[in-house]
């Protein structure tokens, strides 16, 4: 037995080392780069995110079932009733006009908003004849507004072939089947006609003071104009300012009554030399009295 003052023997202790480890200093280290706590904290649960559709789309049903449901939400949403478009509105256009944009653009209403092609829908109507400029917007309460600018024709062409409608440019708006469909207009002939509407309505225009009796314009050889009357007879004007040349032959109607007699042309091709060319019932009058006059003289 052992006393209790009795030393008791020391033993050694081993002191712990307060510095990390070298594993923990490095990674304490990198977790302060900027860069790797992004990956944690972003780029790992996006990688994750990512990888959890891949394997649920990598099922083929699944991926039918998910693509059924985007489609019936998609459908769910463009058909509510303040998407719904229910009626065609056209401003500008005459009734001809536009049952031919109800033609050109079929549309079976109710039909959603999302399903129409403004821009596509404004190009066909404007590429009709008839249509300078158009427009095409969505109107609330579900109304299409189709705004359109209508050629309006000025001259009847008669070409080869067809009977047409010009525009004051020359641009064509319609064709119709006989020159007595429009006889509020002036009417046009000749070939090169079309390029040259804009002189034509100044040279009738000129010839107002005897509207009543042109017939129409002919275009020569694609460079002038004869202006037709009644009574067979023609005004042959110069390519160069033709609406001086007719004007000089309305002052000689007005002081000589020239278009009253018996004239079946008035050239005046050359402005500088006129030439008048007579009717053959006068032709015949005027030898006849030649022939009087040459036998009184003789006796």
């Amino acid at each position: 037995m052992q006393p209790l003052n009795a030393t008791r023997p020391r033993t050694s202790r081993l002191r712990r080392d307060p510095a990390p480890s070298r594993a923990a200093y490095r990674l304490h280290r990198l977790w302060l780069t900027p860069l790797f706590r992004g990956l944690l904290r972003i780029g790992l649960p996006v990688f994750l995110v990512i990888f959890g559709i891949a394997v649920f789309l990598s099922d083929e049903g699944r991926r039918d079932a998910l693509s059924q449901q985007m489609s019936d939400l998609r459908r769910s949403i463009e058909e509510r009733p303040e998407f719904m478009v229910r009626l065609m509105a056209i401003d500008g256009a005459s009734a001809e006009l536009g049952d031919d944009i109800r033609e050109v653009v079929p549309l079976d209403f109710p039909i959603s908003s999302f399903d129409l092609d403004l821009e596509a829908m404004r190009n066909t109507i404007a590429g009709l004849d008839a249509v300078e400029s158009a427009t095409v917007r969505l109107r609330p309460g579900g109304i299409l507004q189709v705004d359109v600018t209508e050629r309006l024709p000025a001259v009847v062409w008669r070409g080869r072939e067809d009977i047409e409608l010009l525009d004051a440019s020359g641009y064509r708006v319609s064709s119709v089947v006989a020159r007595a469909a429009r006889p509020d207009l002036p009417l046009i002939v000749g070939d090169g006609a079309d390029t040259a509407v804009p002189q034509a309505l100044e040279i009738l225009a000129a010839a107002a003071p005897i509207a009543a009796r042109v017939r129409g314009l002919v275009r020569m050889g694609e460079r002038r104009w004869d202006l037709v009357l009644d009574r067979n007879q023609r005004i042959q004007l110069p390519e160069n300012d033709p609406i001086a040349a007719l004007e000089r032959v309305l002052v000689l109607n007005r002081t000589l009554d020239l278009l009253e007699r018996d004239l079946s042309v008035v050239d005046m091709r050359n402005p500088g030399r006129p030439t008048l060319r007579l009717t053959a019932p006068a032709v015949k009058e005027l030898r006849a009295i030649k022939a009087l006059e040459t036998g009184a003289l003789s006796q």
